[in-house]
């Protein structure tokens, strides 16, 4: 494949706010290709139509060009293998499927969601690993097709062959998984949507992506791929699995303990390239060890052979400390440039005013109402929110409001008027008191016992920075000793 045009894409779903992880492969994927004069493609992948959004797909336009990414290809710029939104392109899935299915490659399964669950009960009574046993495999062939054909539901799986499976990975090796392991997945769901599975081999075919470079987790789900690579006939593209983005307990980068939206990044002032620069860093090391570069340098000196395996940290502080020193080296000018356009532009001030214009008496005071919107951390008044739990434990608090956050996780419609009566009814469910939980949260997200209204507040800080500020009073709180009485 030495030969071929480089084409490498990124592939991201639309369910929510734009994720750091997606920059950070992203970022890896236009060097590569930048670098070796080939072609960097955005694709969506909207294949879950509950959970997709054209909201949430034009954030992830804009944070990724906010972060100095560009591609050459995708839904909003178009190009010659398109349509980019797979969506879009589901009859190309069901003509593929059915090639598949004319060729014994893959077969219509009719059971139905309580059989698969009497399957499940019995592997786990006889201690087998669970997955679908193949019943449907044994129809006949011409049964079975003419039973799809008249309209009987039916998700569409692929025949696994027996034997193994080696994935030629970049940086791995070679890994080897025993198809046993593997059990008949799902191409093609009962209402005609394809899986991640399929929709991934098809496009990446397609569309001639020549490198697969993608998170380590996808590395269980490649012998998949490649089995549909063979049934197919196609030359599977090289698999590069980066490293996870870690914790610093090493556990995977989740906002439970680390904010991941790169839209609450970008309102707290972080600068666009200093991102750049700090996703470079994480996993990849530059010749000289130096840790400021920009994405021209990275793109130069990048190397496949510089990716070390350990599982980079994403450290919030150090992202901080190489946004100060960016901050520091730019002019000054250009530096009160992106402050203005940060805070002070008509766009950032116009949702704030409404919330502050009955408390402000001069210009001047302006700032003092508002310093908590972009603050990246606040100071939290512990005392206060243990006061105003009248009686509860540390501990009960820090439960209370992790529980809290999980719910507003839940919440697809960051609204003020569904926040009040959504958590109104979260506390008669858990039997917790409405004002005094409401008071915690005030004193959570902005460190104040007296601000504009509540939820209002919610909705200008936005769901990434409401849960982050309240996860970290929650940690804080449960570490933290009251005095004694």
């Amino acid at each position: 494949m030495s030969d071929k045009p480089v084409r490498v894409r990124i592939a991201p779903s639309p369910t929510g706010d734009p994720h750091v992880g997606t920059a950070y492969v992203g970022l890896i994927n236009y060097a590569f290709a930048r670098q070796n004069g080939g072609q960097f493609i955005l694709r969506i992948e909207d294949t879950d139509q509950e959970r997709s959004t054209r909201a949430s797909e034009q954030a992830i336009f804009d944070a990724l060009r906010w972060v100095g990414l560009s591609w050459d290809e995708g839904p909003d710029v178009g190009g010659p293998l398109g349509p980019y939104r797979q969506s879009e392109r589901t009859e190309i899935y069901r003509k593929h499927v059915r090639d598949l299915i004319d060729l014994g490659f893959a077969y219509p399964c009719f059971c139905t969601p309580e059989e698969l669950n009497a399957i499940r009960l019995r592997q786990r009574d006889l201690k087998q690993n669970t997955g679908y046993d193949g019943t449907c495999r044994h129809i006949p062939k011409d049964e079975a097709i003419r039973r799809m054909d008249a309209g009987e539901t039916c998700v569409i799986r692929l025949k696994v062959p027996e034997g193994k499976t080696v994935v030629h990975d970049r940086l791995r090796g070679d890994v080897e998984i025993e198809n046993s392991q593997v059990d008949d997945q799902i191409l093609l769901k009962s209402d005609g949507f394809p899986t991640y599975h399929l929709a991934n081999v098809v496009d990446d075919h397609l569309m001639g992506i020549t490198h697969v470079i993608r998170a380590e987790e996808w590395i269980s789900s490649t012998p998949k791929h490649l089995m549909l690579y063979e049934a197919f006939g196609w030359e599977p593209p090289t698999f590069v699995h980066l490293p996870l983005l870690r914790n610093h307990d090493k556990s995977k980068i989740s906002k439970r303990k680390n904010p991941v939206s790169l839209l609450y990044f970008k309102q707290i002032g972080i600068l666009p390239e200093a991102m750049l620069n700090f996703l470079a860093m994480l996993g990849h090391s530059m010749p000289d060890e130096r840790e400021k570069f920009t994405l021209t340098e990275f793109v130069n000196e990048f190397s496949f052979d510089r990716i070390s395996l350990g599982g980079p940290v994403f450290d919030l502080e150090k992202l901080i400390w190489l946004n100060g020193v960016h901050i520091r080296e730019m002019d000054d000018d250009e530096l009160a440039r992106r402050i203005v356009g940060l805070m002070f532009t008509p766009e950032a001030m116009k949702p704030l005013i409404p919330l502050i214009k009955e408390r402000i008496r001069t210009l001047g005071d302006y700032p003092e109402h508002v310093s908590y919107f972009n603050a990246p951390q606040i100071d939290v008044p512990l005392i206060d929110i243990w006061k105003a739990g009248k009686g509860m434990t540390t501990a009960q608090i820090a439960k209370m409001l992790k529980e809290t956050v999980e719910f507003l996780d839940g919440i697809r419609e960051f609204d003020a008027r569904w926040l009040e009566e959504g958590l109104r009814t979260f506390c008669e469910q858990k039997e917790y008191q409405v004002k005094t939980l409401f008071m915690m949260l005030r004193l959570c997200i902005t460190g104040r016992k007296a601000t504009p209204p509540l939820f209002d507040v919610f909705v200008v800080l936005g769901k990434a920075a409401v849960g982050q500020r309240i996860r970290a009073a929650a940690d804080a709180i449960a570490a933290w000793k009251p005095p004694a009485a």
